[in-house]
């Protein structure tokens, strides 16, 4: 044992010296290494269930949850009008913007620069400040990389080097370079702000653009995403999945986002159109959220005769999930083989339309040749989309069931359990073991995508975590679409949750769950999000005598009158925990004209005795086991010379 331990040492140092080659390099490292700890914590900010709310969350990602305006309010409340700092923040949001409109209104002179350029560096300097100089570094943009690691970290009490940068605005102004600098600068001040993005499940759905929140995620500097199960229902779409593809239109079209795939992902609906035109009747309950039945025009009545056509495929390809699994338990979802035809019934309910295009009772889970011809058509669609491909890629690459991060365990929905508080088992997995077997598997089948091929255990346990009962990701017993659709009675539309939303609440669940996942003491933390909260009604987000802050507030408008807010952001910094309630979002747009925010109330609920450093923090750890070998490195090199 010894000689093999010996051997390991002598392994390591080799490795080590190659990317240290001298006690120069080694001491270098070190010194960088234990300034880097004794630094603040970064930025952190959790948000969930974004639903597709793309100006919304382009704006909280431009002024970094209100962050921005707290810098500007701090540097300059005193020197600048409400007007000016209102003005100022939003050039830091939206810089080209601001620079077309002042250029329009010929106010982009060299003084206005001048302004705009010393205030920027004021700003950059101070969410700089936090950082060692060679991170900042790392994080300047080309071009200007230089002439910024002089500006912020200039001497301001030398007269004569405040003359010097003066000078260097004026040059960048006469040079034309004013408007790029001034873009550059602002993303780096917006990078610098937030040092990690949590997304803790579900990009996708009902919004419009969750295409567009992708692209943002992906030009991130350090973004990270916890599948959600809207997310998971996307990612087995792509990957060729069918109940998975046929409940992603299904949805795409309830809520009019027909465009989303056709000139978002450019997944063709032709097959599907020309399909329902021909064999689906025109029945209201499909009709998209907001529409008017009474003054429905024809394009509505096509989209409504699409889903009607997409949903009954849907129930098809799920019983045939359904009959391949049955370990998955689910055959009482099994919606096509347990309806009455003859009765108009379902389980005992009646129905309250009995029309079935295309769906033959004595066989209702067969597809007939145009239903299949329609399904493989949207297959190649869904599979042949390159942006969707890029999308799905980064949700693999920086996505995960769950992630664990500075004492804070992070996941979508819930760790399921049975009513009497237990893990519940699926096929042999519970608790952390279910999450991890979820997070296998999903990658497995998309391994087996990846090389053109189809594993379809795998991929049917991509529907199944979309909405089975022991999903992780869904949390609920049942997912009762057909109910609300086709029975009057509200008895049969309501979808029990997991007893998890029950057990969460206490402390000592919450602690156990942590322990199972190797994380405990006074400051750990679950993050979710899935379940809306309903702040208007007093629901208080931070639950379990602050053990367990639930983060979906509502961020989709379907859900701003359910909650009262329109999203949460939860900011984890070197100080503690602080949780931002966002109202509404007009747009963009506006936010431009009116030089307008969203205002978010504050809210502190957990602030540290002492303050987070770097060496507090999961990075810490890593750099601290990086300075012990440095140490056995700089031993070695001492016995060298010595010897």
């Amino acid at each position: 044992m010894q000689k093999d331990t010996g051997k390991r040492d002598r392994e390591y140092l080799r490795l080590i010296r190659e990317k240290y080659p001298t006690v120069q390099a080694a001491a270098t490292e070190m010194i960088n290494i234990e300034a880097i700890l004794r630094l603040p914590k970064g930025t952190e900010h959790f948000m969930s269930d974004l639903h597709g709310e793309y100006e919304a969350f382009c704006h909280i990602v431009n002024n970094c949850s209100g962050v921005i305006r707290e810098k500007v309010e701090r540097l300059y409340g005193k020197t600048m009008s409400k007007r000016e700092r209102d003005e100022f923040a939003t050039l830091i949001y939206y810089p080209a913007a601001i620079i077309a409109e002042k250029k329009a209104q010929r106010a982009a002179g060299k003084a206005w620069f001048l302004v705009q350029l010393h205030r920027l560096v004021e700003v950059c300097r101070s969410v700089a400040s936090k950082y060692t100089r060679s991170k900042v570094r790392k994080a300047l943009p080309l071009h200007f990389d230089y002439i910024i690691d002089e500006l912020i970290n200039m001497d301001r009490d030398d007269f004569d080097k405040e003359a010097y940068y003066g000078e260097i605005f004026t040059s960048i102004i006469e040079l034309g370079r004013a408007e790029a600098f001034i873009v550059a600068i602002t993303d780096l001040i917006k990078r610098l702000a937030v040092d990690c993005l949590h997304i803790v499940g579900d990009v996708f759905d009902r919004g419009e653009n969750p295409d567009k929140i992708m692209d943002l995620l992906i030009a991130h500097h350090n973004a990270d995403v916890q599948w959600g199960n809207h997310d998971i229902q996307w990612i087995g779409a792509h990957m060729g999945n069918e109940a998975c593809l046929l409940s992603v239109i299904d949805l795409s079209l309830k809520y009019d986002n027909a465009d989303l795939l056709e000139e978002g992902y450019g997944i063709s609906l032709r097959k599907l159109s020309m399909y329902a035109a021909e064999e689906m009747d025109d029945d209201p309950r499909f009709y998209p959220v907001g529409a008017d039945p009474v003054h429905a025009d024809e394009s509505v009545r096509l989209l409504a005769k699409m889903r009607k056509a997409a949903f009954l495929m849907q129930l098809k390809a799920e019983g045939h999930i359904i009959e391949r699994r049955p370990e998955y338990g689910m055959d009482g979802r099994n919606i096509l083989r347990r309806v009455d035809f003859a009765k108009g019934e379902f389980c005992g309910a009646k129905l309250s339309d009995t029309s079935f295009p295309n769906v033959d009772p004595a066989d209702p889970l067969r597809f007939t040749p145009a239903e299949r011809a329609v399904i493989d058509a949207l297959k190649r669609s869904f599979r042949s989309s390159e942006k969707l491909r890029r999308h799905i890629a980064f949700l693999f690459e920086h996505g995960s069931a769950y992630k664990v991060s500075n004492g804070n365990l992070i996941f979508h929905g819930c760790i399921p359990l049975e009513p009497d508080g237990s893990y519940m088992n699926f096929c042999g997995h519970e608790g952390k073991e279910l999450l991890d077997f979820c997070d296998r598997t999903v990658r497995r089948a998309y391994a087996a995508y990846r090389e053109g091929g189809e594993e379809e255990e795998a991929l049917d346990f991509c529907w199944y975590l979309w909405c089975g009962r022991a999903s992780p990701l869904y949390g609920r017993e049942k997912l009762t679409t057909f109910e609300r659709l086709y029975i009057d009675d509200p008895a049969f539309h309501k979808e029990q949750d997991n007893s998890y939303y029950l057990y969460c609440k206490r402390r000592d669940f919450c602690e156990r769950v942590l322990k199972d996942f190797g994380i405990e003491g006074q400051y750990s933390h679950i993050i979710n999000g899935h379940v809306p909260v309903r702040t208007k009604l007093g629901e208080n987000p931070v639950k379990a005598e602050g053990k367990l802050i639930v983060i979906d507030g509502g961020f989709c408008k379907a859900y701003h009158e359910k909650t009262g807010i329109a999203g949460y952001t939860l900011i984890y910094n070197s100080h503690g925990l602080r949780l931002c309630a966002h109202e509404p979002f007009d747009s963009i747009e506006k936010a431009i004209e009116q030089r307008s925010d969203i205002h978010s109330e504050v809210t502190v609920f957990e602030t540290r005795e002492k303050r987070l450093l770097v060496s507090d923090t999961d990075t810490g750890a890593e750099l601290l086991e990086q300075l012990e070998g440095l140490r056995f490195l700089m031993q070695s090199f001492k016995e060298q010379m010595l010897g």
